[in-house]
């Protein structure tokens, strides 16, 4: 069995400056909204659910230093858990994650309404209001262990086909979510009509992640035909269709003793159905179906959470092999 350390935690990227940006621009700390006076669509992009994910929040804050502003509609920014990235410290850069708990698995309507609260769901329940008028949403983060980047669809078939259209990560992957919590791309605005696309982009910290977190956001603001012309983005560059895969099994530790038998890295193919890849203590986990796309495998993973989504192409087109 393949005993793996932890991935490389260099911090590539300068820390958030978030003093001038801090207090938004709606009554609410980190919430900044642009309405232009054509009428549009309500765009929210999202950074820094996780507060040791910072390429996005770097993004947010070069957009505001830039001007970048809605040609028609609405586009909302989002500093989310503003607690955690303010103790992101690059000597231990994976240990603010969350200040109590994964802000990210607090978006369930019965959580929100509940009486029970933390720093990240009472952030959460702050910014519900600011979520639920998206018609668009994109919610960025970066992966600890290795991966190729990709979007994680909503519930909607919109989210599906507009994470496939934009091209940049090629790949998009819908699933049902976590058994430890829902996500916010997972909330019930999203099922009917209003779109969300949660953005992988690659690994936290690093230069190139940045840079396809801008692509990416830069891409859906032209698509949705709210760039201004002039406007300080990367150059539009034409690309092909994303390739969709659906998650078909999520495969959450059951025991502490949950081992991977060698080294995956996200967005691995398996070929054959019924390879053996892991151990949930005694039980086997095995592929399901030939052509397996392992989907972001943690390997050190603890007990109730996904250890990895094994997921299989919608569409034929080449698969690469292990």
């Amino acid at each position: 069995m393949a005993d793996l350390g932890l991935p490389s935690l260099e911090v590539r990227l300068p820390l958030p400056a978030l003093a001038r940006w801090r207090a938004g621009n709606t009554g609410l700390a980190g919430v900044w909204r642009f309405a232009a006076p054509l009428p549009g669509p309500s765009l929210v992009i999202s950074a820094a659910v996780h507060g040791n994910e910072i390429a996005g929040a770097l993004l947010l804050q070069r957009w505001l230093r830039d001007g970048v502003r809605p040609r028609r509609g609405t586009l909302t920014l989002v500093f989310a858990n503003l607690a955690a990235l303010d103790r992101f410290d690059p000597a231990d850069p994976t240990a603010s994650r969350f200040i109590e708990e994964d802000m990210n698995r607090l978006w369930a309507p019965e959580l929100l309404g509940g009486p029970r609260r933390s720093v990240e769901l009472d952030r959460a329940r702050a910014l519900l209001p600011v979520m639920a008028q998206a018609d668009v949403l994109l919610d960025l983060h970066s992966m600890l262990w290795p991966s190729d980047p990709l979007f994680l669809s909503g519930p909607g078939a919109a989210a599906r086909a507009l994470g496939q259209a934009l091209g940049a990560p090629p790949l998009v992957v819908a699933d049902d979510g976590h058994a430890a919590g829902m996500r916010l791309i997972d909330h019930t605005r999203f099922k009917d009509g209003a779109s969300a696309l949660l953005l992988e982009a690659g690994p936290h910290w690093q230069p190139e992640t940045l840079a396809l977190m801008e692509q990416a956001s830069a891409r859906l603001l032209r698509h949705l035909g709210m760039a201004e012309d002039g406007a300080a983005l990367p150059p539009e560059v034409a690309l092909p269709s994303g390739r969709l895969a659906r998650v078909t099994r999520t495969v959450t530790a059951t025991t502490t003793g949950f081992t991977f038998l060698r080294e995956f890295r996200g967005g691995e193919v398996v070929p054959r159905r019924n390879t053996l890849i892991a151990l949930d203590g005694e039980v086997e986990v095995r592929t399901p179906h030939d052509v397996c796309l392992l989907v972001m495998p943690s390997p050190r993973v603890m007990r109730g959470h996904t250890a990895v989504r094994l997921a299989r192409f919608e569409d034929p087109g080449e698969a690469a092999t292990c």
